[in-house]
Formats: C-alpha cells, structure tokens, sequence
C-alpha cells in the first residue's frame, strides 16, 4: 500500500502556545476506495507506537470495508519514539537495569530501588528536556484534535485499544462535539486510582493464568500436572525458585524473577501466544530459560541483536507518573504489597511497589482520575473482552456508563482487546459502525 508520512508540529505547553513546540510522527495508509474520512488509531501502552502499528500491520489488521472507507492514521504521541521521545539510558544500561534484583520486601532493598530509580528519573529529566513534563494524557488528546484538522476531518473518527480507550474518551470529554466515530476496545476506567487500576489488573492476570493452564491441561503435552490449581501451584513454585536463585540463559544474561514474571506474562495477551509459553514453561522446568527471557525481551521491544526498538517502557512510566498520582512511601507500598498478593497469589508480589518509580519524579502528577463526561451527540462504542489480564472487562461497563451516551459490546474471549482477532459478531459489529455508523445494541455479547 501507499504510505505518506508528516511531522505535525504542536505547542510543548497548552498553556503556553506561542512557545516551544515539539513535532509529532504521523503515517497515513491512504484509502483503497471512495473514502469518508480518516481513522485514527492508537495502540496503547501508554508508550505504544501507531506509526508502527499502521506501517506494519495496516494491510492486515482492518477488514478492506475499513481499509476502502477510511484513510488509516499512525502517530507517535508526544514522549513516544519518534515525538519528542523520553530517553533516559542506553541500551546495555536498560539491560544493567531489568537484571537488577531488589529484595522489596526489606528496607535496604526498597531504600536500593528507590535510590535507583532516582538516578533513572534524573537521567530521564536531563536527557528528555522539559517536554518529560508536558507528555500527560489531556496535552495528547488536545494533539489528538490538531491531527484531527491536519487530516481535514471536521469531527474525529477514532479506535482506541487498552490506554489508547483513555486517551479517547479524555479526547470525548474535552471536545464532546468534534467526536465522530469512536470504538473504545479494552477500555480503562478512567475514575479509579493507580492503585485500583493494578490491583484490577492482578486479578485479571491470575485468572487469565487458571485459563491458560486449564487450556494447556486439556493439550496433549502439557508440561503442569494434576488439575488447574496444581498446575498454577507448579508455576509459582517456579517462580520462587528462581527468586531464590536467578538462572543464566543460554546467551549468558542473567533472568531474575522480575524478567520470568514479564516473560510469563507476555503471552497471556493473546491467546494466540498460549502454545509460546507452554513451549517456554516446558524448557524452565527442566532448567533453560533462555526462551522465557526470549518472551520478556518481547514485551519489552529488544531485539535478538541487544537493541532496544522502542522507548515504550520509558514513555510508559513517564506518563503514568503525570497522569496518575502514586502512593509511594513506604508504608503505603507494603500495605499495598499485600492486598496484591491476596488479589493475585501468583503475581502480586510483582505487581507491587510500582510508586517507586514516580517517587523521585522530577515533574508532579497533573491529573486526579475523576469518571470521564462526554456530552456529545455522537455515540461511541466500549468494547471488553470477558477473559482480558490487562485491561478487566468489568472496566468497559464502568466506561460505558460514565460516557452515557454509548454502547457496550462484549467479546466472550481471552487475551487483550478485541477487534481484529475477535470472532465475526464482533469484528462486524465493529466495521458496521465504523463503515456504516450502525451503532451496536447496547450490551450486545460476542
């Protein structure tokens, strides 16, 4: 197909708008037939690229009824790769980093984190400029609306998955009448707290874990024994075994608990990726876990070569630290710690202590997660997936309803977000609103 690619130049500051600007990466795969507009597409993260995310897989991942009707749009939103970028250290630093052990649950080793990610959030500050403080949530949905005139669509037609749902339905609250045609899949809860949001998140995971064993169980070669509960209680001991002792992969790196947990973790997104990780659960228990690294290298955009192909996990914790305020004392985290570990016996522990990056963050939280309102005339549609880790299908309902003026469609799947890997019921409920402005029936089930 046809790509054009445009820098977008937008103020740093809102509330300075005739100062620094700082540009925007966009990537246009042009219509195959009598277009009606364009969509703009996010992919998530906070972090993700959907440059990338339409020059790879544009062709692919949209039905050719959206491909003919619509001029697919790709932008790196400020702070993301190619957009003012967060850049914070080298690659051999970001690999020091991930093969770092803390023990968390002990003052030296949270006292040795945080000073750790001070150093980090000072490197960040002085390598980003001070655009690191301006990459929040509200100054890239008030971007989200210059790309809107830039494209030459008087109202914003949108499909947002996972952060990409808060980034839509921020974009619905500050211009409810610019909005168009907006599908919101795997949606974040914009009103809970950060520590909501990773406890929600905990749980989900752990249940997605009981569904892939179950899954793997009723395959013929499955290396976890006995029923479900067995089968999860083989992981963890796997996990604690290697929390003891961090294993060597085959190219020498070290793989501490924090790296397998990433690793196991990354399949759980799409189902597709179940047999992956019963291939890399299978090498780990005979004691390789070159592949698990292999996974975590994945999630975390490393190449085989050692280079690191995005910023995402840079970006990502940069955003949250402004559009989320944390709870990072001590006693807060621990407190903390353990509600995680009852909300996720297996993962919890990984899943706490997250306050320890935005501690010493050079620039204040800007947001306070308040229920979004949208008072536009356009409706939009909520897309949740029943057996979603990462983005829980009770927080679609709670978005639809706060929206108001909307439509909730459930996928009974596993993995994260929906259109464009789902069953036909959904994907064409999906193109029949985005192509034809068919809004779906409200709790209509897939």
């Amino acid at each position: 197909g046809e790509f054009q690619c445009a820098k977008v130049t937008v103020p740093m500051d809102y509330a300075n708008p005739g100062g620094d600007t700082i540009q925007l990466a966009a990537i246009r795969a042009s219509s195959t037939g009598k277009k009606t507009g364009s969509l703009l597409v996010n992919p998530g993260g906070p972090g993700a690229s959907s440059y990338d995310f339409i020059k790879d897989a544009s062709a692919t991942h949209f039905s050719a009824g959206v491909r003919n009707a619509y001029d697919l749009v790709g932008f790196d939103p400020r702070g993301v790769k190619r957009s003012a970028p967060v850049t914070c250290m080298t690659d051999a630093e970001r690999d020091a980093a991930r093969a770092k052990v803390y023990a968390l649950e002990t003052d030296a080793g949270l006292a040795a984190a945080l000073a750790d990610n001070k150093v980090i959030a000072d490197q960040c500050a002085a390598q980003t400029c001070p655009v690191l403080g301006h990459i929040d949530t509200v100054s890239a949905a008030k971007d989200l609306d210059v790309l809107r005139a830039v494209v030459n669509d008087t109202k914003l037609n949108y499909l947002g998955y996972s952060y990409g749902t808060f980034l839509g339905s921020t974009y619905a609250s500050l211009f409810p009448d610019n909005v168009g045609r907006m599908v919101l899949d795997g949606a974040l809860d914009p009103s809970i707290s950060n520590e909501d949001l990773t406890s929600g998140q905990a749980r989900a995971f752990e249940k997605a874990l009981h569904s892939y064993v179950a899954s793997c169980q009723k395959q013929g070669k499955c290396p976890l024994s006995g029923d479900v509960d067995s089968g999860v209680q083989q992981i963890r001991d796997l996990i604690n075994a290697v929390q003891q002792t961090p294993r060597t992969a085959k190219d020498g790196r070290l793989v501490n608990a924090t790296m397998f947990v990433s690793g196991l973790i990354t399949p759980l997104y799409n189902d597709q990726s179940w047999p992956a990780l019963t291939q890399a659960l299978e090498a780990a228990m005979s004691g390789d876990v070159s592949l698990m690294l292999r996974l975590a290298d994945l999630g975390a955009d490393r190449g085989s070569d050692g280079k690191y192909t995005s910023n995402s996990t840079f970006a990502f914790n940069a955003i949250n630290c402004l559009d989320y305020p944390m709870v990072s004392d001590a006693a807060g985290m621990r407190a903390e710690e353990k509600r995680l570990e009852q909300d996720s016996p297996t993962l919890g522990y990984f899943f706490a202590y997250g306050g320890t990056t935005c501690a010493d963050w050079p620039y204040k939280n800007l947001r306070t997660p308040a229920p979004v309102e949208y008072t536009g005339d356009s409706p939009i549609v909520v897309v949740g997936t029943t057996g979603d880790p990462a983005t829980p299908v009770d927080w679609a309902a709670s978005l639809r309803k706060q929206l108001g003026n909307a439509s909730l469609l459930t996928w009974r799947g596993e993995g994260h977000t929906a259109y464009g890997r789902a069953n036909s019921c959904l994907e064409d409920s999906v193109d029949n609103y985005l192509v034809g402005g068919k809004l779906p029936a409200d709790n209509t089930v897939c």
